[in-house]
């Protein structure tokens, strides 16, 4: 039997590492067609290189509104439909709001909240004609609890989850389902960690979990039934006390 995924058009953003990566080659062993857009050209051809399913490398910077509506246009283009937009690229800005730099503080919400708004925006008149499909949006725990260390990157994510529920409502007559996964700890290049030995240490401690972990939930996720949305799915390691 196929599974639900196979043949399914997924667009994924932040597709060059951690969780986006990773779910590329989780949902190409699920058969899906796959759209992999981020800012890195080179990383996004050599991982289309080692997937054995139809792909396009479709680069974009997702700050810029044109961007986001021409990555949707060159899959529409290309594959002729769209099944699944998995908005997940995200900027990651911790520290002391007394000591932070606005500038980058507005490249992260240009990223992490404008972004997901453009792709949704330019995704959804296709996918409501079409009257089916998937938006699932990379929140994170932050999302979901007030965070001291990360007051930025917090209200990024708060913000991407409000769209989120209100999106789904609106959208739901029109057989379009919404959802975030909100991770907790992932060791992965986003939050710092490239040693894969290091990521082993902190896995084994259960103080963090995988790109990988994550991955397999967003296949789980998109492979409900169409009459089952999960709204939020929260995952975190076993021992993050939050």
């Amino acid at each position: 039997m196929a599974h639900p995924l196979s043949e399914k058009v997924v667009i994924i953003t932040g597709a060059s590492s951690g969780i986006g990566e990773a779910s590329a080659r989780a949902l190409a062993a699920c058969g899906s067609k796959l759209v992999l857009s981020a800012r890195r050209r080179e990383r996004l051809e050599e991982l289309a290189a080692e997937l054995e399913v139809p792909t396009l490398v479709a680069p974009a910077d997702l700050s810029v509104v044109s961007e986001a509506k021409r990555l949707i246009e060159e899959t529409l283009e290309h594959f002729g439909r769209i099944d699944v937009l998995f908005a997940n690229a995200g900027i990651y800005i911790p520290g002391e709001a007394s000591e932070g730099d606005p500038e980058a503080w507005e490249q992260l919400m240009a990223v992490n909240v404008n972004g997901v708004l453009s792709t949704a925006r330019a995704a959804l008149p296709h996918l409501i004609e079409q009257g089916s499909g998937d938006i699932l949006v990379t929140s994170s725990i932050s999302g979901h609890v007030d965070i001291p260390w990360e007051p930025v990157y917090s209200a990024s994510k708060h913000a991407v989850q409000s769209f989120v529920h209100t999106l789904r409502r609106q959208v739901a007559p029109h057989g379009v389902r919404v959802g975030s996964i909100a991770p907790g700890m992932v060791a992965n290049e986003l939050w710092g960690f490239t040693d894969r030995a290091a990521i082993d240490e902190k896995v084994a401690a259960h103080e963090a979990i995988r790109s990988e972990d994550v991955a397999q939930l967003v296949v789980v996720m998109l492979s409900q039934p169409p009459h089952v949305t999960i709204r939020n799915l929260v995952v975190l390691p076993q021992k993050q006390d939050i």
